[in-house]
């Protein structure tokens, strides 16, 4: 091989160093899940499955964590007037780190028909990493008030996580935990909200300085032959 084609082969090796490093970056893992709920209702009871699908998005120090449902649960024998009904819900966390999340939402924006599945809102709740590592968030009870009564529904089929995050904990991650509240005094947490993260910042900018440092490393490197080659020569 000559000289050139072996510098430059060099150069390609260094770059193609760099860019494994960066796409090595931990991932998020989100996943419709099936939830079949069981629900204690001021008339009976009563069951539903609905598909649960988590997002999360950074916010701060921590991330926007949003539950949704794709079918309705439960029902009322007579009609929900707009705002009538107000869910919440619990969300476990697993993994690296334990206890669970509150997430709230509005009350339902429009009248809601006797003997009809109630469709609910999106909840949201901000999740603070407590520990380092990779968390685990699956739907856990969902409670709903309307017209003075509660009905709470409670997942029965043992479901897996419908969202996985690799997070970082600030200072170190050593606390144990422990019960977040997504109420609303957390709601105005959105506003430094960016886009859904594939990792924890930190260990994106730490990947991302070490594949600059080893394409920095072979660039030198190719320099350094093209020096000795040239001194060579004279």
């Amino acid at each position: 091989m000559s000289y050139r084609k072996r510098t430059a082969a060099l150069a390609s090796a260094a770059a193609l160093a760099g860019s494994a490093v960066l796409m090595a970056a931990p991932a998020a893992h989100a996943e419709v899940v099936d939830v079949d709920y069981r629900c204690k209702t001021p008339i009976g009871d009563k069951s539903a499955v609905s598909p649960i699908d988590m997002k999360g998005v950074k916010s701060g120090s921590g991330y926007r964590i949003t539950m949704s449902w794709q079918k309705g649960v439960s029902s009322s024998p007579v009609e929900l007037g707009k705002g009538a009904m107000n869910p919440s819900a619990t969300i476990e966390l697993g993994g690296a780190d334990s206890g669970t999340l509150s997430v709230t939402g509005p009350a339902n924006q429009a009248a809601i028909p006797a003997n009809t599945p109630i469709k609910i809102s999106d909840l949201s709740g901000t999740y603070t990493p407590k520990k380092t590592g990779k968390v685990t968030f699956t739907a856990g009870v969902l409670t709903i008030k309307a017209l003075g009564t509660t009905t709470t529904c409670t997942p029965s089929n043992d479901p897996g996580p419908s969202l996985t995050l690799d997070v970082t904990a600030a200072g170190g991650g050593g606390s144990s935990g422990g019960t977040q509240s997504g109420g609303g005094a957390q709601s105005g947490a959105g506003t430094g909200d960016s886009l859904p993260q594939t990792g924890p910042e930190d260990s994106a900018i730490a990947l991302g300085t070490l594949g600059g440092t080893v394409l920095l490393t072979g660039a030198a490197g190719a320099l350094w032959l093209t020096r000795r080659h040239q001194t060579a020569r004279r």
